[in-house]
C-alpha cells in the first residue's frame, strides 16, 4: 500500500539511474563549426550529369555525418555556368564570407574580421595523380583566395571495404569471407587499376595489400595510363598460379573515361567490377580530410575551429 510519500515502507522503490559519462554514453550529435571555412570538392574530368550526380551524392554523405557544413562542388573543367569552375567556387566563398563580415558590422555587432582559409579544397580522388593535382593548385593560384589543399583520400582501408563491395556485386568476390558459400566466378587474382603513374600505383598497393587480406587472393596495382602496365600485371598474377582474374577500378569515377576501364580488361581477358563512385566511404573519406584540415574534433564540432 503506497503512502502520499511514496510506496509503503518495506516495498522496494525503483530509483533513476545517474546518467553516466563513461563509454556507453550516447555521443552528442556534432554540428560544423560556426563560421567554417567552406568544403570545396574539386571534380575532375570532364563534366556531365552523372558527375554531377557523383559529386552532389558525395556531398550529400559528408553534409550527413556533419549538418551544418558548408559544401560546394567545384570542376577542374568547368564552365562557370550549369559547371561552375573550381576558381569561381573559391572566390564567390570568398565573397560570401565578407559580406556576412560587413553585414555584421553595419547591424552593429563586434564582429571579427574572418582570418583562416576561406575553403578546404578537397580533390575527388582516391590516388595521387601529379597532372590533375598540378591543375587544381592552378586553380586556387587563380582564385587568389585563401584555401587549403588536403590530400587525395586513399590510400585508406575504408577503399579497401569499397573496392570489395563493387568486386562483390559484380560477382567477382564473395560478399563476406565469414560466409561459408562461394561465388563460381570469384576471381583469384586482383588487378587494382589505377590513374596517375607510378606514384599512383605505388600508393594503390598500399589499399592493395589491405585488400588482398580481406579477399585471401593476390592484389597488384597498375595503371590504366601506362601502356603494358594492366598486361604486365595480369602476366604476373597468372605466373605466379592465378588462373580467373578480375580487374577492380582504385578510381572514384570521373577522372577517367570509363571505355578505358573496359578496354583494359578486354585485353587482358577478364572482367572488370564499377568504379567506386558516391560509396560512403567517399563522402565520410572527403570529410576526415577536411575537418583534419581544420583541426577539429568531435570535441571541437560544436564549437569554433581549431587554430
Amino acid at each position: 500500500m503506497s503512502t502520499p510519500t511514496g510506496p509503503a515502507s518495506g516495498l522496494p522503490v525503483r530509483m533513476p539511474r545517474p546518467r553516466q559519462p563513461g563509454r556507453h554514453r550516447r555521443p552528442e550529435p556534432l554540428v560544423a563549426p560556426e563560421g567554417a571555412p567552406a568544403l570545396v570538392l574539386a571534380v575532375p574530368g570532364t563534366p556531365s550529369s552523372a558527375t554531377r550526380s557523383l559529386a552532389d551524392e558525395v556531398i550529400s554523405i559528408a553534409r550527413s555525418e556533419l549538418p551544418g557544413l558548408d559544401a560546394r562542388i567545384g570542376y577542374l573543367d568547368g564552365d562557370d555556368a550549369e559547371f561552375p569552375t573550381l576558381q569561381s567556387v573559391l572566390a564567390y566563398a570568398a565573397e560570401e564570407r565578407t559580406a556576412r563580415f560587413e553585414q555584421a558590422r553595419a547591424a552593429g555587432l563586434d564582429a571579427k574580421e574572418p582570418d583562416g582559409p576561406v575553403a578546404v579544397v578537397v580533390p575527388l580522388l582516391a590516388g595521387p595523380d601529379g597532372a590533375l593535382l598540378r591543375q587544381v593548385r592552378q586553380a586556387l593560384m587563380d582564385s587568389r583566395v585563401a584555401a587549403e589543399l588536403t590530400d587525395v583520400l586513399g590510400p585508406h582501408p575504408l577503399l579497401a571495404e569499397a573496392l570489395h563491395v563493387r568486386l562483390s556485386e559484380a560477382g567477382l568476390a564473395r560478399a563476406d569471407r565469414a560466409r561459408l558459400f562461394t561465388v563460381a566466378t570469384a576471381a583469384d587474382g586482383i588487378i587494382l587499376a589505377s590513374v596517375g603513374g607510378d606514384e599512383a600505383v605505388q600508393a594503390a598497393g598500399i589499399t592493395g595489400m589491405l585488400l588482398a587480406a580481406r579477399l585471401a587472393v593476390p592484389v597488384m596495382a597498375a595503371a590504366l595510363d601506362e601502356e603494358g602496365s594492366i598486361a604486365a600485371v595480369a602476366e604476373q598474377l597468372r605466373a605466379s598460379g592465378s588462373q580467373q582474374l578480375a580487374l577492380a577500378p582504385y578510381l572514384i569515377g570521373p577522372e577517367i573515361d570509363a571505355i578505358l576501364v573496359e578496354e583494359a580488361a578486354q585485353e587482358v581477358g577478364c572482367s572488370a567490377a564499377e568504379a567506386l563512385g558516391p560509396y560512403p566511404a567517399i563522402g565520410k573519406l572527403a570529410l576526415a580530410k577536411y575537418t583534419s584540415a581544420l583541426g577539429i574534433s568531435p570535441q571541437q564540432a560544436q564549437g569554433t575551429p581549431a587554430n
